[in-house]
């Protein structure tokens, strides 16, 4: 199986190293990372370009513009990916906040079901025990938010470590996509479920960044509250 990963990008030059060190050494005989660099001042970018280096035919780095968003970045990265033939197309944040020991269990899981979402909701999953308790609250309240409204099967919809069957992705819009910040995982769940895709969540541990700065606002919050139902309208006739 080829198994390919996307990684956007933006001043991540502490993480990326450390990142593509780790994926390596998890026992997958055919890891490719694609990472997409929205022109990361810090220079994030370029060593990308070092790393894809020492590992030949195994990288793809992408270079944006700018800072055109996470969900523009994602569907990049789909796209080369099913392009250059991935069998399963996965998606993770660079900061560890997804455990990267979880990933050959999200591909282990594609074996029952088309999509599988590395799930802090479920039995056996949590976040980051550090957090006080009125942003654990936050992030469950999103959840709940946007499942209800959207009446979405799976537990958690917020979530943004996730693994794709090919034929799965090749199934989703990705050209009819428009959120361009983390709501841009309620959108893909929503999609899924319309699609009928068969889907199932594996428990993880969601910790906060080790190194950097996270991107998530008070702006990029509300947007994510107001397109959930925008969906709603926009995918009224699908089936």
């Amino acid at each position: 199986m080829t198994i390919t990963l996307v990684l956007p990008t933006y001043n991540e030059v502490e993480n990326l190293p450390k990142m593509v060190s780790a994926l390596y050494t998890l026992p997958l005989a055919d890891l490719h990372l694609i990472i997409v660099d929205d022109n990361s001042p810090d220079g994030t970018g370029e060593l990308a370009e070092t790393l894809a280096a020492g590992h030949p035919g195994k990288m793809t780095v992408i270079h944006r513009p700018g800072k055109m968003g996470l969900g523009t970045a994602y569907v990049t990265g789909f796209k080369t990916a099913l392009a250059q033939g991935a069998e399963l197309v996965g998606q993770m944040d660079t900061d560890f906040s997804h455990p990267v020991e979880k990933v050959p269990e999200l591909v282990k899981a594609l074996d029952a079901c088309e999509v599988a979402i590395g799930s802090r909701y479920i039995r056996g999953g949590s976040v980051d025990e550090r957090w006080p308790a009125w942003r654990k609250a936050l992030s469950s309240f999103a959840n709940f938010y946007a499942r209800s409204i959207l009446r979405l099967p799976m537990k958690d919809v917020t979530a943004g470590f996730r693994m794709y069957r090919r034929e799965a992705l090749q199934r989703i819009p990705l050209d009819r996509i428009r959120s361009n910040g983390y709501s841009f995982q309620v959108e893909t769940a929503y999609l899924t479920h319309r699609l009928g895709l068969t889907c199932c969540e594996v428990p993880i541990y969601f910790a906060d960044r080790r190194w950097g700065v996270s991107k998530m606002s008070l702006k990029i919050q509300l947007e994510s509250a107001f397109r959930v139902w925008q969906l709603l309208w926009i995918y009224r006739g699908m089936r």
